[in-house]
């Protein structure tokens, strides 16, 4: 087969359509891995979304996958290219975990999903940038410059896997791995257009991944869109069963959580898809009631505490204070600084607070399958925006776009984010669906369910 040019060769529709292209021979693994490095260079020079891409050892696995095609011994994944965040280790390859701090730091074994990725026959062409310890939304960075929104570069991608959800929608690759402790998975597919699914509490393991605060720490797969997750979620083992097939979900459906509002683009996106879903499926609207709203009033300061004092006790207990201070970006340092000053009665009240909010969570969701919500309040911030204000609300940037998806890690509730129809060409807004722990793979199989109805699949064109 004469090799193309990795400029002109074909970019297959999909995951699932490259393994057919590839198993064959209409493409090749080794041709397919040259295009994905192609397109990640030009990424990185766009969009600084790559913090290292090794086209070395890409080609040399890439070899290895056609070796296995013309064998006929291919495994699930084998030679589809795809990124991995750069707070996830990899052997042999650098991984700075977004901060100067950690230069020259080579891990010398992968980290456990990067592990199952590749022995499924997986082609990690380089690590996508984060936010400095993957502590913030925006996935700037004054060390190594911005990571910026595909759609519009004045604006943030979010973070902080805003590199992975950047790279995706460049289209440098078409799937890859990420974390979210408190929606850095979710947020910045919401704001580049692409999926983000966060799996129940501990079903990926998080060996091998910086951890930010372990209690609220999930790997989290990206795709350009649902099928692209499923297959990444089918390879580790999470996968549908007799059950998931007959499910007839019902959805309840919850327009705001305060304080925050929804900005009219969001509003009229989200209002506009329950109109879609409702022909469907089975929904109620959840608002309104002060038992259902008051359940997550004290959700965002419980989790915000809990991911101070357990980001506080990682890196305090890893470095000294004077290599702290030297090494890690100023907005890191303020952090740790705050950390400082907490206490345990502080740590002990937060845990209490989410206890209370998950039982609460569980109760509400007995009469549900699935919740529907917005994923983000707001579209794209702008990148020197330090506040957000919609309506007669104003806040930080944090606040905002964090306060619909950090509920759902300290429950440990699996969630994903799904693009929204665009209108006349706006910037990206998205859905969010949440299941109880467990139901990840009727997550994503009721997911790529609403991906058909809304229209949203491999880029729809924009609405009137």
């Amino acid at each position: 087969m004469n090799r193309q040019p990795s400029d002109s060769f074909p970019h297959p529709a999909g995951l699932r359509n490259a393994l057919e292209a590839l198993a064959s021979r209409e493409i090749t693994a080794t041709g397919l891995a040259e295009a994905a490095l192609h397109r990640a260079q030009a990424c990185k020079q766009s969009l600084n979304a790559f913090a290292a891409i090794d086209g070395a050892r890409a080609l040399q696995a890439a070899a290895e996958s056609d070796r296995r095609y013309r064998e006929g011994s291919q495994r699930p994944l084998e030679g589809l290219p795809i990124a991995i965040k750069d707070l996830i280790d990899t052997r042999d390859i650098e991984t700075l975990y977004g901060s100067t701090a950690c230069r020259g730091n080579v891990p010398a074994a992968d980290a456990d999903i990067v592990k199952i990725l590749t022995d499924c026959g997986a082609i990690v062409i380089g690590k996508t940038t984060t936010h400095e310890f993957a502590w913030g939304v925006t996935t700037a960075s004054p060390s190594f410059g911005d990571t910026l929104n595909p759609r519009d570069h004045t604006r943030i991608p979010g973070g902080s896997s805003g590199g992975a959800a950047a790279a995706i929608a460049h289209g440098a690759v078409m799937a890859g791995v990420g974390t979210d402790t408190g929606g850095s998975v979710r947020i910045p597919a919401a704001l580049c257009g692409v999926v983000g699914f966060k799996p129940t509490l501990g079903t990926l393991s998080t060996r091998g991944v910086f951890p930010l605060a372990p209690t609220c720490d999930h790997v989290g797969l990206l795709g350009s869109q649902v099928d692209d997750v499923r297959v990444l979620a089918e390879a580790v083992g999470i996968r549908n069963s007799h059950a998931d097939a007959r499910l007839s979900p019902r959805l309840g459906i919850v327009r705001q959580i305060a304080p925050v509002p929804l900005s009219a683009e969001i509003a009229s996106a989200f209002d506009g898809a329950v109109e879609i879903l409702a022909q469907d499926f089975a929904c109620e609207d959840l608002g309104g009631t002060r038992r259902f709203d008051a359940m997550f009033d004290t959700v965002f300061d419980a989790f915000a505490a809990i991911v101070l004092i357990e980001g506080g006790i990682e890196h305090l207990r890893r470095h000294e204070w004077d290599r702290i201070a030297t090494h890690y970006n100023p907005e890191t340092v303020d952090r740790l600084r705050r950390a400082q000053a907490m206490d345990l009665r502080a740590y002990a009240a937060a845990q209490q607070a989410r206890r209370e909010f998950t039982a609460r969570l569980h109760a509400a969701m007995s009469a549900f399958d699935f919740l529907v919500l917005p994923t983000c309040p707001c579209t794209a911030p702008r990148r020197d925006a330090g506040t957000v204000s919609i309506g007669d609300w104003t806040g930080t940037v944090r606040e905002a776009l964090m306060t619909y998806t950090a509920p759902f890690n300290l429950a440990g509730f699996p969630a994903i984010s799904i693009p929204l129809p665009s209108r006349n060409g706006g910037l990206p807004a998205a859905l969010q669906i949440v299941a109880r722990p467990g139901g990840d793979a009727a997550l994503l199989r009721v997911a790529q369910q609403m991906e058909s109805l809304l229209g949203t699949a491999c880029g729809a064109p924009d609405l009137p």
